[in-house]
């Protein structure tokens, strides 16, 4: 049976809706159910409504909406209540008896056709039964407008459609309207992130949508996501009562909410900051401390600390450049207090970068005599270490290989020092060449790669010797050895993409099936094969990402830059999932044509 709840109250007769509340009353629903038989399983469903559905010249002072209801019905989440266009305060309601009484604490807007939407809002007292919802419309003047805009809203990384997101249509076309107006017309996303702005006029609007943390529908971009179309929009679609897009479906019923036809698709991102100052700073060790900035790509001139000539002084910004680490490669004793001079670009009262001196005073937390000297006899072995952290796992040594990764930068290092060696079933050993390179992000870290191909069935042992490396501070590190063997595991399974149609610089993640968690990464910029080898029976997806800027990460976008986030494209099976499932043991072979799967 087709799962669609509609009410074309248009087309019933005042009689017949009263006779609709009679046999209601007449069914014994009560608010306590009889004991014994069937569970009640059927919904509520309307009965009366006051003012009906396409009333025009409704007052707009002291207005009153009631809709009845064939049996008790409470209100489970107000927020379903939801009125287009939205007023300053959310509606008013109360229950009366079997009806829902709601009204507005401010006047309604004069020559204004309104929609009020309770999806989501109403269930009945008894069994909680979900009412599906309905959209009562009505006009404060002589007309109802008659035009449809349709859509859905995903989540820039993901993709997944996201839920309760507020859509709004601006007849000011202005890039400042979001933030200091409230739409002229607004709608709430559904389960599928599907959403039908109904009933408006012909235009043009801007379309916006918005995670609206505050709900008073006003963009706050330092809380708010937001998404937006490039251009100005004009509707298209006459708003039937029989139209799919505007009829009340069960969430569940998938087969029908996917048919709906979705004119815009909407990606919904968090807008980094834009006024750009100092935010926090701290001195975090006697020759380290750090900077973060109000938003990214900090514009810094330069950067000295009193008292120490600027080759001394080691800077290093993170991916973002919004977090600076500072550190002094100077073996005198620091100063209680570091005194930090930033020449950087802040934004002024008008909102402009200007040039600004900004001087930082980092203070050593104080200690007093006793806990001084207690501090000096609880000091720990890694006080007075270079500290280093080998990481390697043998799901994916081959792809990342062994990870040095030191606690403070070093000014001594003899990588020539380091041995890798093969160790064969046999237990002969054999010694391995390497490369290393230094992390272009991060000078404390180092990649340490085999030039040979590691082997299943070997152990591979990285040795690290005695005073190796030397950090600023004068400590040289501890020996350590690190062992790892690729997984012989029969039950694990793998995947190559064949990529082609690769003419731009993308980035390919392997995710987990909630998309929220990436296991791997490659950054390719020509055709080629990528393995994903040692991975459980399970669910996979595949995220590709154009890095058009190539800093190896996916940039959200920007509204009033009018710039989208980087495109993300998933691959899709043929039976149209996005997700690849990895049975026990098995070689999965894909092919993506890059350039074909973002022509989509």
């Amino acid at each position: 049976m087709r799962k669609i709840v509609s009410y074309l109250l248009l087309a019933v007769p005042i009689a017949a809706l009263l006779g609709l509340a009679f046999v209601g009353n007449s069914c014994a629903n009560t608010t306590t159910p009889p004991s014994g038989g069937l569970k009640d399983t059927i919904p509520p469903f309307i009965t009366n409504i006051r003012p009906l559905p396409g009333t025009t010249r409704v007052p707009v002072h002291g207005t009153q909406i009631s809709i009845s209801f064939d049996e008790y019905v409470k209100v489970k989440d107000p927020k379903g209540i939801f009125l287009s266009p939205p007023l300053e305060k959310s509606p008013k309601y109360k229950m009366r008896g079997k009806s829902l009484v709601i009204s507005f604490e401010s006047d309604l807007q004069e020559n204004t056709t309104y929609t009020l939407d309770l999806t989501g809002a109403i269930v009945d007292n008894n069994e909680g039964n979900p009412f599906p919802g309905y959209t009562l419309v009505f006009s404060t003047g002589e007309q109802i407008d008659s035009m449809v805009v349709t859509g859905v809203v995903r989540d820039c990384n993901t993709l997944q459609p996201v839920k309760g997101a507020t859509v709004m249509l601006y007849k000011d076309l202005a890039d400042s309207a979001v933030f200091l107006k409230r739409p002229d017309a607004a709608m709430k996303t559904d389960d599928w992130g599907f959403f039908a702005l109904r009933n408006i006029g012909t235009g043009p609007y801007r379309l916006y949508a918005m995670r609206d943390a505050a709900a008073d529908n006003l963009y706050d971009s330092e809380n708010d996501l937001i998404a937006f179309v490039d251009s100005v929009i004009v509707p298209k679609i006459v708003a039937l009562d029989t139209l799919p897009e505007l009829l009340k479906y069960d969430m569940k019923d998938t087969l029908h909410c996917m048919a709906r036809k979705e004119e815009y698709e909407m990606l919904l991102f968090r807008e980094k900051p834009s006024r750009q100052m100092i935010r926090n700073r701290m001195r975090t060790g006697d020759r380290s401390a750090y900077v973060t900035f109000m938003a990214p790509n900090a514009a810094v001139d330069s950067l000295w600390i009193g008292g120490f000539p600027g080759n001394r002084v080691i800077t290093q910004f993170n991916i973002q450049r919004d977090s600076m680490e500072i550190w002094v490669n100077d073996r005198r004793r620091m100063p209680d207090t570091l005194h930090v001079f930033v020449d950087y670009l802040k934004t002024d009262s008008l909102g402009l970068p200007k040039p600004s001196v900004e001087h930082l005073r980092l203070a050593m937390e104080k200690k007093s005599k006793t806990a001084s000297k207690s501090a000096r006899r609880n000091l720990k072995h890694e006080d007075t270490t270079c500290v280093l952290n080998v990481m390697a796992h043998p799901e994916t040594v081959e792809q990342y290989g062994f990870i040095f990764e030191f606690k403070q930068p070093i000014i001594y290092e003899m990588f020539d020092s380091v041995s890798l060696i093969g160790v064969n079933p046999r237990q002969q050993e054999e010694r391995m060449e390497f490369s290393v390179t230094r992390d272009s992000l991060n000078l404390r870290k180092y990649t340490l790669m085999p030039k040979a191909k590691l082997q299943a069935g070997y152990e591979y042992k990285l040795k690290v010797p005695w005073r190796g490396f030397r950090d600023i501070n004068g400590f040289y590190n501890d020996s350590t050895e690190v062992k790892v063997s690729l997984p012989k595991d029969d039950k694990l399974s793998s995947i190559t993409l064949d990529l082609t149609g690769v003419n731009n610089r993308y980035i390919v993640d392997l995710l987990n099936e909630k998309r929220d968690k990436v296991l791997r990464q490659y950054l390719i910029e020509s055709d080629g094969t990528l393995e994903f080898p040692y991975l459980k029976e399970g669910k996979y997806s595949i995220r590709i990402t154009e890095d058009k800027n190539k800093n190896g990460m996916v940039d959200t976008g920007s509204l009033l830059g009018h710039r989208q986030p980087e495109k993300v494209k998933f691959y899709r099976l043929r039976d149209g999932s996005y997700v690849i499932q990895v049975p026990v043991g098995t070689q999965m072979q894909q092919h993506i044509d890059v350039a074909q799967l973002f022509r989509q």
